[in-house]
């Protein structure tokens, strides 16, 4: 008696894998004629010849690398090259801390842990180059920051803003997405954390002692007052690990 094989993919296209194996063609074509960011792939029919795939596989391939932003999908203009964000990076990161649950905060410690070792490692760097401008600005920021955190208001935006100013000066891309991809995990996450309002408060005031360890060119006295800066959040997942 012969055996049938009743699934549907038999002799079919797997979806999945050739999505996949579809998505690393288009990579390498994008390697191979040496695109940059921003760059217009060619047509949809153009990248059914190069890769040699169907319109359909070009198309759920498109889709997973548009979630990866390696390609931006501008309808109506084209596809072209992305900005290589790390999008991706922060979406699953921020997904794991809030599966993690309000009883370990497991990955926010870890973040806290990354954007510490991060700023402090790079502080004689930081104080080497930072102008005046930058530091009028890092000022302005934490001046705002307290002003919030006295009516007892979040300032997570701000917050952003002075560690990207803070770090600006260094002209490194890769540096200012990873502090950007970091921080707005800290912020998805560190939300479900029961903050006080004393903490809002000195994690305010600790940005000002960054700033005048700046000015006074301190690179020990800038790595302690990051230092302590973090310090808050972490008696907040230490409040939560203890209840």
């Amino acid at each position: 008696m012969t055996t049938i094989d009743a699934s549907p993919l038999r002799g079919a296209e797997r979806p999945g894998p050739r999505r996949q194996e579809v998505a690393t063609k288009i990579k390498e074509y994008i390697l191979r004629n040496r695109l940059k960011p921003g760059d217009i792939l060619p047509t949809e029919a153009e990248l059914c010849e190069a890769v040699g795939a169907s319109r359909s596989s070009i198309r759920e391939a498109v889709k997973i690398l548009s979630a990866l932003d390696i390609v931006e999908v501008r309808h109506g203009h084209g596809t072209f090259v992305g900005r290589m964000s790390l999008a991706a990076l922060v979406e699953s990161l921020a997904f794991r801390g809030l599966l993690s649950g309000e009883k370990d905060h497991h990955v926010l410690g870890q973040v806290v842990d990354v954007r510490q070792t991060l700023e402090q490692g790079l502080a004689a760097q930081v104080i080497a180059v930072l102008d005046s401008e930058h530091r009028t600005a890092l000022t302005a920021l934490a001046d705002e920051m307290e002003n919030l955190a006295s009516q007892g208001m979040d300032f997570l935006d701000v917050d952003r803003a002075f560690h990207v100013k803070l770090l600006e000066p260094l002209g490194n891309d890769l540096i200012l997405q990873l502090t950007e991809a970091f921080w707005q995990v800290q912020a998805i996450v560190a939300p479900t954390l029961r903050t006080e309002q004393e903490d809002r408060l000195i994690t305010a005031q600790r940005h000002r002692a960054i700033v005048d360890a700046v000015a006074a060119g301190n690179v020990e006295g800038l790595q302690a007052a990051i230092a302590e800066h973090y310090a808050p959040i972490r008696a907040s997942i230490a409040r939560v690990v203890q209840a």
